[in-house]
């Protein structure tokens, strides 16, 4: 439930599952006798509450809109005949809104990185933020009558800096940047395109150091995820920077299942349409090595979640194109997911094995399920938490065991076990710490890595 700033609407949002389809509930405060009243009944479309004006209810929606769009609902007459479209769709993803200094602040989504526009309450653009390169915003909260209001950016050779914005004047400053020992301008961040299997244009960020020239031998990573209406959007991490400063390039594929382009491109890699997301990975490898980035051989991949469950099932598909992967807290048995903690609310993305049509897609795919017996395989280390409530750690015991078994050549095949720990979130430093540690080390190893002379000078 949420209560607008002028304390007179409540607005309830009622989910189901993963997927931000939502059902709408609105109570008029300001009668003592007012009933909840059901304003948008059924879970078909995400209509995200933004805020109010007087009785004017704004909602961010995909409703007749796959890249979103800013519509408004009167609570006195709620009905759709009386809905009013403020901001249309554009090509570029709306993927925030904020309602503060008499304006509408929107974040928009162009090729996986943010663009900032600032609006008036008919939707007219009256000014664009400048924002310090290709990163990520967010942020742009208060409240309707606030004069500034603030926001994040990163990027990932930019740790996230907070800076103020005059909403009425558009001018930007810093107000809160940490003190790191590293620059920016060491690194360099690029955006490229590749094609899929199917010809669909896929984004890609390629991180290093400037001083890394890459030579068509230059040990890469490969990071992906895939799913769940999940943005792959620019971030900054010091684990990723090690791996630059390893004389490493970092490499993030804006995969389909993801919300780079909307819910018709998280669609186009659900369900039935899995296999595109594994394309998509395969094709950014493929480009990488084609275009003089880096070699099978010092090429990794690594990925958590349902990014665990996207590198398991590249392994099994492409074992010859990757000299090393890390499949971390992955969803390795498509056939039983769903059957184990939270597992039954991912049948939004992945379908489910009860359904005869899904269960054959299902199978097609699913990591534990395709491992061959006598294929040569890469180095894998999976990693997994005892205590991880999410993706339970059988999956990843059961796969990893699998795979030693099936393994023909001589790449290792790993498991490592957190105790004490779980899916991820809230982990402590000293063991974020140490995974990454032995994380590096095993690509350092199987990927035959020269760290540079200076590393960790």
């Amino acid at each position: 439930g949420t209560v607008t700033d002028d304390g007179k609407h409540l607005v309830i949002t009622i989910a189901v599952g993963t997927d931000d389809r939502y059902s709408i509930v609105h109570q008029d405060l300001t009668d003592p006798n007012a009933e909840p009243v059901m304003i948008i009944e059924g879970f078909d479309h995400d209509y995200s509450f933004i805020g109010n004006v007087g009785d004017d209810l704004y909602f961010r929606t995909n409703d007749g809109a796959p890249r979103n769009r800013l519509i408004v609902i009167n609570a006195k007459q709620p009905d759709r005949e009386h809905w009013r479209e403020i901001i249309a769709q554009t090509d570029e993803v709306l993927d925030d809104v904020n309602l503060v200094g008499g304006k509408i602040i929107t974040t928009y989504m162009q090729d996986a990185k943010t663009v900032v526009k600032v609006m008036d309450l008919e939707g007219n653009e009256t000014a664009t933020v400048d924002l310090p390169g290709i990163g990520t915003a967010y942020g742009f909260g208060g409240k309707f009558d606030d004069e500034e209001t603030f926001f994040a950016f990163s990027s990932y050779n930019s740790p996230t800096t907070i800076s103020k914005l005059n909403v009425t004047t558009g001018a930007v400053e810093v107000f809160k940047a940490p003190e790191v020992a590293m620059s920016p301008d060491d690194y360099i961040v690029k955006q490229v395109f590749y094609n899929s299997k199917d010809g669909t244009r896929v984004p890609m960020f390629i991180s290093h150091r400037k001083n890394v020239i890459p030579d068509g031998n230059t040990p890469t990573m490969l990071y992906g995820y895939g799913g769940f209406n999940i943005s792959m959007t620019p971030s900054y991490s010091t684990t990723r920077l090690t791996w630059m400063d390893m004389g490493g390039i970092y490499a993030v594929a804006n995969l389909r299942g993801g919300g780079e382009y909307g819910e018709e491109w998280h669609q186009a890699g659900t369900r039935l349409n899995k296999q595109n997301v594994f394309d998509d990975f395969i094709a950014a490898a493929e480009y990488l090595i084609r275009e003089g980035y880096t070699s099978s051989e010092k090429l990794a991949i690594f990925g958590g979640s349902n990014g665990g469950l996207l590198v398991g099932a590249v392994v099994n598909q492409r074992p010859d194109l990757f000299g090393a992967a890390i499949p971390a807290v992955g969803v390795m048995d498509m056939l039983r997911f769903h059957n184990f903690t939270a597992g039954r609310f991912w049948t939004d993305d992945y379908g489910s094995s009860d359904n005869p049509e899904e269960f054959e897609a299902l199978l097609k795919y699913s990591p534990y399920h395709n491992i061959q017996e006598g294929t040569v395989y890469p180095a894998v280390m999976v990693t997994t938490a005892d205590t991880d409530d999410r993706v339970v750690p059988g999956h990843s015991f059961k796969y990893a065991a699998a795979l030693q078994d099936a393994q023909a050549g001589d790449a290792p095949v790993l498991i490592r076990i957190e105790t004490r720990a779980g899916h991820g979130a809230g982990v402590p430093t000293d063991k974020v710490i140490a995974n990454y540690s032995d994380n590096w080390a095993f690509l350092l190893e199987n990927l035959e890595m020269k760290l540079p002379e200076n590393f960790g000078k």
